[in-house]
């Protein structure tokens, strides 16, 4: 037999009306809110703020500058540094918590950050809870030093002098809750004395007072107290880290001196709001990396007493998390506390 040959018929053209109803549901779908994975695949489209808690010309406002143009660089983005002190940090940190998770708003974080978890009775903000870290940025240690009247030529003499005169003896520290007060309150718990604490706003103000005499001691950064020591205006008694600094290998540490086990440095991390999505988490991770492992970078933080560290975002939270148990033993060792 012949097969029968059928012929299909062509498809109809769409009507008017189906035409309208394919165009609305395609509009509809193009409306529709892309995944976040899908979203963050586009980031970042424009510029990135990062919070510095502090007021500019600081410490923390140079590592913040020095890293957000890297940083920009990579990402091919601007990163815009904006200043918003106040509270010991506390404000700015505040302000990121309750930004949106999307990348665009960065906090650059201190040891404060994890003091202020005890200190403070209300922060307004919870550095472990509120925050997703990305990645340690630098580490250093503090130096700690007074005036070249001052009858303490080290860490024994200055014990000595302590001891026999309780409550006399007195340390500046550039606000209430950085590192530079806590510093001196584990220094008081370890050697068993008792320094009075006095409070300035910022390392020039407390290192001008200890230059005067108005003060007898400062545990500072090295950036900020080091010219001093340079210049003759004040003497170095020791470091706090628990090795000797490269920026000033003749100066010892605490911990030879005399104070067997005695560590504290001062840091900065920088921190993201919580819930944001892991593929912006990851892409300003590996960017960090980059940023701080470069040679220039490296060679810049140095000359100040600061190690630039890159840390991958678990370890870097499991850091911070130890850092507020480690100040949180030591603030409520000293008492010491703030409305």
């Amino acid at each position: 037999m012949t097969p029968t040959i059928r012929h299909r018929p062509p498809p109809l053209a769409p009507s008017p009306a189906r035409r309208l109803l394919l165009a609305a549901l395609a509009a509809s779908a193009a409306a529709l809110p892309l995944p976040r994975p899908a979203l963050a695949q586009h980031w970042p489209d424009k510029p990135i703020r990062m919070v510095v808690p502090y007021p500019p010309g600081g410490p923390t406002d140079i590592v913040a500058r020095v890293v957000g143009q890297k940083l920009g660089e990579r990402l091919g983005q601007p990163v815009v540094v904006e200043n918003k002190p106040g509270a010991g940090g506390n404000i700015g940190a505040e302000a990121v918590a309750k930004a949106a998770p999307d990348g665009y708003t960065l906090l650059v974080a201190t040891t404060a950050h994890a003091i202020n978890m005890t200190l403070f009775r209300k922060p307004g903000y919870d550095t472990a809870r509120d925050f997703t870290a990305l990645s340690l940025l630098t580490r250093g240690p503090l130096v700690l030093v007074t005036a070249p009247t001052t009858p303490a030529s080290n860490v024994a003499e200055l014990i000595a002098l302590a001891k026999a005169k309780p409550g006399q003896v007195s340390f500046a520290s550039s606000g209430n809750g950085q590192s530079t007060h806590l510093a001196a309150e584990l220094f008081n718990t370890m050697a068993g004395v008792r320094m009075t604490h006095v409070p300035y706003k910022g390392s020039a103000p407390a290192l001008t007072d200890v230059i005067g005499g108005q003060a007898t001691v400062m545990f500072d950064t090295m950036l900020s107290a080091m010219p001093f020591v340079r210049d003759g205006k004040l003497k170095a008694l020791a470091i706090t880290g628990a090795r000797r600094s490269p920026a000033a290998p003749d100066i010892p540490t605490i911990a030879e001196a005399g104070l067997a086990g005695y560590e504290a440095t001062a840091w900065n991390a920088l921190l993201a709001p919580a819930g944001t999505p892991p593929a912006v988490v990851d892409t300003l991770s590996r960017a960090l990396r980059v940023v701080l492992e470069d040679g220039d970078v490296r060679a810049r933080f140095a000359t100040q007493g600061f190690a630039a560290e890159w840390m991958p975002p678990d370890a870097a939270s499991r850091f911070v998390s130890a850092e507020i148990d480690k100040w949180a033993r030591v603030a409520k060792a000293s008492g010491a506390t703030i409305d």
